[in-house]
C-alpha cells in the first residue's frame, strides 16, 4: 500500500460496512470509457460513499443512490469522482497514464485549481491536515479527521440528568461503553461550560454526539436495524455516568414515551 493511503487507514477508521464499495470495475471502466486509478479503487473499497471531516465527499461507480456516480464535465476531459459539501466538483484530469492523472478543483464559482496529485493522496493529505488547497483551504488544525458512510440512519436524542460526575468522567465512560471509538471533532467555550464532543463507534458505525449543556444529553444516528441494540447499550452506559434519562426525542425533536425502535419517518441519510 502506497505511504500516503497506509497513513489515512491509519489515521482516519473507515466504516464497518462500506456503502456502495463493491462491484464490477471492468464494467464501471467501460461504461465510462476509462481505466480508473488503482489510488482511487483502494479508496472507494475501503472507505466506499460518503463523507471525510463533514466536508470531501467521495463519490463511488456502483449502486444507484441519487448524487453517488462519476461523471464526465464537458470541460477539458475533467471525469468528477467527488465533491465538496459547498457543491465543489473534484475531479481528475485525465491524460496520460490513470496513475499519473492530477487532481482538479472545480469550485463553485468556476474558479479552478490543479494539483500535482492523486485521488489518494489528495484526500490523505486534505483530512490529515498535511495538504492545503487555494480553493478549498486545508482542514481545520488540531481536528481529528473522521469518515462518515452515507447510510440510513434512525437519530435517538436523550436528554440526561447531570449526575454526580464531571463531565470529562462521564464521557470517558461512554466512550468506553462502546469501545472502540474514533474521534470526529469537539468544540467547548465559556470555558468549557458548553461545548460538544463527536465521536463513532467504530465496529457498529454508530453516530454519537455528547451535548455538555443546554440541554445535558447524548445524540446518536444508528442503522434502523440496530435501534433496539443500540438502545440497550446506551442506557446500561447512561447508569454507569450516574445519569438519569428525563426525556427521549427523534432527531425532528418529537417526544417518544420511551426508548422505540419503529420510526420509520425518523430514518434518514
Amino acid at each position: 500500500m502506497p505511504g500516503a493511503l497506509a497513513r489515512l487507514a491509519a489515521g482516519v477508521a473507515p466504516p464497518a460496512v462500506p456503502i456502495d464499495a463493491r462491484g464490477d470495475w471492468r464494467a464501471a471502466e467501460e461504461a465510462l470509457g476509462v481505466e480508473l486509478p488503482a489510488d482511487y479503487k483502494w479508496l472507494v473499497e475501503t472507505y466506499g460513499w460518503g463523507e471525510f471531516c463533514d466536508y470531501l465527499y467521495l463519490h463511488t461507480p456502483f449502486g444507484s443512490r441519487p448524487y453517488n456516480s462519476l461523471t464526465w464535465r464537458s470541460t477539458g476531459g475533467l471525469l468528477v469522482w467527488g465533491s465538496t459539501i459547498d457543491a465543489d466538483r473534484l475531479c481528475w484530469r485525465t491524460d496520460g497514464s490513470p496513475g499519473d492523472w492530477p487532481v482538479v478543483i472545480w469550485d463553485a464559482k468556476g474558479a479552478v485549481e490543479e494539483l500535482a496529485v492523486g485521488a489518494g493522496e489528495f484526500v490523505a493529505g486534505w483530512s490529515l491536515g498535511l495538504l492545503e488547497s487555494r480553493l478549498l483551504g486545508a482542514m481545520e488544525a488540531g481536528l481529528a479527521p473522521w469518515f462518515n458512510a452515507f447510510r440510513t440512519r434512525t437519530h435517538r436524542c436523550v436528554v440526561l440528568s447531570e449526575g454526580p460526575y464531571p463531565y470529562a468522567e462521564r464521557l470517558r465512560i461512554l466512550r468506553d461503553a462502546f469501545a472502540p471509538t474514533a474521534d470526529r471533532g469537539s468544540w467547548e467555550s465559556d470555558g468549557g461550560a458548553s461545548g460538544q464532543d463527536h465521536f463513532a463507534a467504530v465496529a457498529d458505525d454508530w453516530l454519537f454526539t455528547y451535548d455538555r449543556s443546554r440541554p445535558h444529553q447524548i445524540r446518536v444516528g444508528l442503522p434502523p436495524e440496530d435501534t433496539q441494540r443500540a438502545g440497550e447499550r446506551l442506557f446500561d452506559a447512561v447508569r454507569l455516568m450516574g445519569c438519569e434519562v428525563r426525556q427521549v426525542t427523534t432527531g425532528g425533536g418529537t417526544v417518544l414515551p420511551a426508548w422505540e425502535t419503529r420510526a420509520p419517518e425518523d430514518a434518514r441519510p
